[in-house]
C-alpha cells in the first residue's frame, strides 16, 4: 500500500472513532467535510427569567401572550407561530428550517444545531451526553428540541427558566402537538418516556449552575421539576 492509501485509511479510522462520541460539527470536520465554524452563544441576559416553549397539546395561545414583555421567551419551532416577537427561535433539525421556509416572520435570533441553507441561522455543535452543556459553542441534545432550549437559556445567562408546552405525553384525542403532525418525527409514548428520563440528567447541573426551572405546562407529565400555574411565578 502506498503513502496516499495508508493516510486515507489512517483519516479513514480517525472519523469512524469520532462518530457516537463527538459532536456533528467535530466529526464532520474529522471526516474531511467542510462545516461552518460553531457560533458562540453570548450571555445576552444574565440573572433573567426566560420561558421555554415548546409545542404540547396543553399550550394555549393566552398562555403565550401573557409572556410577552415580562421575560425572555425561546420558541421552539413552529411556536414562533403564536409568539412572532419572541427573543430566540429555535429548531434542531434542518428539514424544519426548510418547511418553515426560515420563518420570514420572525425578527430575533435564529439557532440551530444541524446545518440549514439559511445564513441569519446560526449554527451550534452538539453532543448526546446527559446533563447540560457550559460550552457557548454546544448543546446536549436529551434527544429533542425542548431540553436544547433549556440548555440554550442556560448559556444565555438564565436564573429562573418557565416551561410551557412541555407535555410529555399526548392529548385527550390523541394529539402530539397544538398544531398538526409533523412530516416526519413525531413521538410515539415510549419516545416521550425517554425524553422525561433524559431531563432527570440535567438536574445536577442546574443546581451547579444555580438556575431554578419551574414547569407551567397546564397537563404534563414531566415531573422532575417543581410545578406552578404561570400567573403564580410570572
Amino acid at each position: 500500500m502506498g503513502t496516499a492509501g495508508r493516510r486515507d485509511n489512517r483519516a479513514s479510522r480517525r472519523c469512524e472513532e469520532k462518530k457516537g462520541r463527538a459532536g456533528e460539527q467535530e466529526t464532520a470536520r474529522a471526516c474531511g467535510k467542510q462545516v461552518r465554524t460553531p457560533y458562540v452563544i453570548p450571555r445576552l441576559w444574565p440573572g433573567e427569567t426566560f420561558v421555554c416553549i415548546a409545542s404540547g397539546p396543553s399550550l394555549t395561545q393566552t398562555q403565550v401572550d401573557y409572556c410577552r414583555g415580562k421575560a425572555r421567551v425561546i420558541v421552539v419551532n413552529r411556536n414562533w407561530e403564536k409568539a412572532p416577537w419572541a427573543d430566540i427561535l429555535y429548531g434542531a433539525d434542518s428539514s424544519w428550517w426548510e418547511e418553515a421556509k426560515n420563518a420570514p416572520g420572525f425578527k430575533g435570533l435564529k439557532v440551530s444545531v444541524t446545518e440549514v441553507e439559511f445564513d441569519d441561522v446560526r449554527v451550534l455543535d452538539h453532543k448526546g451526553d446527559p446533563g447540560l452543556s457550559f460550552d457557548p459553542t454546544l448543546l446536549h441534545t436529551g434527544s429533542h428540541s425542548g431540553y436544547q432550549a433549556i440548555n440554550l437559556a442556560v448559556l444565555l445567562g438564565a436564573k429562573r427558566i418557565l416551561l410551557l408546552g412541555y407535555d410529555m405525553k399526548h392529548g385527550p384525542n390523541g394529539e402530539k402537538h397544538w398544531h398538526e403532525d409533523h412530516p416526519g418525527n413525531n413521538p410515539p409514548p415510549a419516545q416521550l418516556a425517554d425524553w422525561i428520563k433524559n431531563y432527570e440528567t440535567m438536574l445536577p447541573d442546574l443546581e451547579k449552575a444555580g438556575v431554578a426551572v419551574v414547569n407551567c405546562t397546564r397537563d404534563t407529565a414531566l415531573d422532575c421539576f417543581p410545578k406552578a400555574r404561570l400567573e403564580e411565578v410570572l
